[in-house]
């Protein structure tokens, strides 16, 4: 049950949620907080703010107060590596990553939620890479006091969702074995620009490069050399060159003459539509073509991080990067914090 009444009336009352001052450019918090008594010395302040009346709540047994179900809306999102530690404000929590990893959300289970009104979450796109104590998402409860059915309905929501409507997957290490693929590579005939590039970006997620093998366009060699990598401990295959449809491009004939299996060659995204990904002994390989020299962001960056987190790469999650899978070549790159890949 909700009352309006006089800001002189509430005096000596708690207040039953926080009061909002925002001085612009310098300050927006809260002037009064929720429980705060209040005094005379409170009613200009309070009129400064545009106040003259309060709210005085009564919660019935069948409804809950908006921070109540805040805290409960919370815990129901929260999947593993995601949490929230502080009290709300305002019916409001900030959701936050407790490990380093990759964003997964749960779009559809995210929708049903926020269908549901009186409580909304929005969050981060799901792929993105978070550190630990990085927001993932705030959530809310609405109105002052909701119905403790309608709570239920968006506990029930959320907890329908498999493995959380957030989760954060650990990456794990990856101990990387390069092939670089090209007769003209391996006969010198052209300097290799692609080493470093690979070396920096394995790095970048926390891993380690700890064999590069050249070779040429042929088939015995490459199946060889990628059964070779993985007897050295290579928990990830990464390959480049003979990724395009010419005839002495034989990188991906060679990886299924190795026994690679569940091959997928060609995405929806660019730069990057002759790229490889398939599995050897279960073991991921990718193939990343010739666009990885002179584009700093492609295919690669974006399938890379799933990869490391676990997740099988199939046909249908390629096909899925085609919207939003158009890189605009930005003069001044700014990825992750552009559309690509979102």
């Amino acid at each position: 049950m909700i009352q309006i009444v006089k800001i002189e009336d509430a005096i000596g009352h708690q207040l039953a949620h926080d009061i909002t001052e925002i001085v612009p450019g310098e300050f927006k918090g809260p002037a009064f907080h929720k429980g705060q008594i209040l005094t005379c010395r409170d009613l200009d302040h309070l009129r400064r703010l545009g106040k003259d009346h309060l709210y005085v709540l009564t919660p019935q047994q069948d409804e809950m107060h908006e921070d109540e179900a805040a805290k409960a809306i919370a815990e129901a999102l929260c999947g593993p590596g995601v949490s929230w530690h502080d009290e709300p404000r305002e019916g409001k929590l900030s959701l936050k990553a407790t490990r380093n990893g990759l964003l997964k959300v749960d779009v559809e289970a995210l929708k049903q939620f926020n269908l549901l009104g009186d409580v909304m979450c929005a969050t981060r796109h799901t792929n993105t890479l978070v550190k630990k104590d990085e927001q993932v998402a705030g959530t809310r409860a609405i109105p002052l006091l909701i119905p403790e059915e309608r709570v239920n309905r968006a506990v029930d929501a959320a907890r329908g969702s498999k493995n959380g409507v957030l989760q954060v997957l650990p990456l794990m290490q990856a101990k990387a074995g390069v092939l670089i693929t090209g007769s003209e590579v391996y006969h010198g005939r052209i300097k290799d620009k692609f080493e470093p590039i690979i070396r920096e970006k394995v790095k970048n997620l926390g891993g380690e490069v700890i064999e590069v093998i050249f070779l040429p366009d042929d088939d015995e060699m490459i199946a060889e050399a990628a059964l070779r990598v993985l007897e050295t401990g290579a928990n990830i295959i990464l390959t480049t060159g003979g990724m395009s449809v010419d005839p002495d491009d034989r990188t991906r004939f060679a990886l299924k003459k190795a026994g690679a299996t569940d091959m997928v060659y060609g995405s929806s995204v660019l730069p990057g539509a002759m790229f490889m990904i398939a599995y050897l002994k279960n073991v991921p390989v990718l193939g990343i073509p010739a666009c990885g020299v002179f584009a700093r962001t492609t295919i690669f960056d974006l399938v890379y991080p799933r990869v490391l987190a676990g997740e099988k790469i199939t046909r249908e999650e390629i096909a899925s990067l085609g919207h939003g899978g158009l890189c605009l070549n930005c003069k001044s790159c700014v990825y992750p914090r552009c559309p690509f890949g979102k």
